[in-house]
């Protein structure tokens, strides 16, 4: 399977019977699905469908889908509620002197709630469903377009995901490197403080100068950060090999990353192995911004 981003456009055109139509789709990133649809009224039944066919396609990103209908001469019809109409301009000779006398424009009429309405021509249930179902066809050949475009945009995604993993890698074998120095640099700073309290007479005895040494040593030793960093980042390589949904999963390895990260910054006995420290939470960082891209 590919990685796919959550980015993407797509537009897909039908037409039936002289009616025409087209469907744009747009997806950005998000935490989950989160599926926004805009259809011209009376469209209520193709909205609940585009969403569960949504559903079914896609399985992170916002998605913003939208429908435009172009009837030709089937345009809808203008219906005057007469009614309403009277009871209008029976107001207006009830208010006398107190509004306007003068005959109110067409234009303020329609803007009246209820004075107008549009209706749409007479259409038999048969000619509606044809025409609704190939308008969902279109939905999938949108969709198809979507996805597309986001398995391309997740190939490009891919490749820069692949360099900061790798950074990262390069990285933490640097610091594995850098750490096997510190028992010896630990060492001959413990020496030296041992030899300036001697000095001093402090009178300190060797029981105790071997426990504190011993509590210097277990606080520096990074081996098991420098294990943890291995492994968390032989199973984010793993997952891009594999592909599909994969983003929830690498964001979750770039918050252990990260943690292992820290916590070889706060033991770190040196300065040497501290900026590697913070190298790597650079880095840690710039993939996780990636990774929010992918599905």
């Amino acid at each position: 399977m590919t990685v796919s981003s959550m980015t993407g456009y797509a537009r897909a055109e039908g037409a039936l019977d002289g009616t025409a139509w087209f469907w744009e789709a747009r997806s950005v990133n998000s935490k989950g699905l989160d599926v926004r649809c805009r259809v011209p009224p009376g469209c209520e039944a193709i909205d609940a469908a585009a969403r569960k066919a949504a559903a079914g396609a896609f399985t992170r990103g916002a998605l913003s889908l939208s429908l435009q209908i172009d009837r030709g001469e089937r345009q809808a019809a203008l219906r005057i509620d007469e009614t309403a109409l009277e009871q209008v301009l029976a107001l207006q000779g009830a208010l006398g002197e107190r509004v306007d006398p003068a005959p109110p424009r067409l234009d303020t009429l329609l803007t009246i709630r209820g004075i107008a309405e549009t209706v749409e021509p007479a259409e038999d249930s048969a000619a509606a469903a044809a025409r609704e179902k190939a308008i969902l066809d279109t939905l999938a050949d949108a969709f198809e377009g979507l996805a597309a475009a986001r398995t391309e945009e997740g190939a490009r995604l891919l490749a820069l995901l692949r360099a900061h993993l790798g950074g990262i890698e390069r990285l933490a074998a640097t610091a594995a490197a850098s750490a096997e120095a510190q028992p010896a640099m630990l060492r001959q700073r413990l020496e030296k403080q041992v030899a300036d309290l001697l000095e001093a007479r402090a009178g300190i005895g060797e029981e105790r100068l071997a426990h504190e040494a011993a509590l210097l040593a277990a606080k520096a030793d990074v081996r098991e950060e420098i294990d943890r960093l291995a492994s968390h980042i032989a199973a984010a390589g793993a997952l891009l090999d594999e592909g599909g949904a994969i983003g929830r999963k690498l964001d979750f390895l770039c918050q252990e990353l990260n943690r292992e990260a820290n916590t070889l910054c706060s033991k770190a006995a040196d300065i040497a192995l501290t900026r590697i420290g913070l190298d790597l939470k650079a880095t840690i960082e710039q993939l996780r911004e990636q990774v929010q891209n992918v599905e």
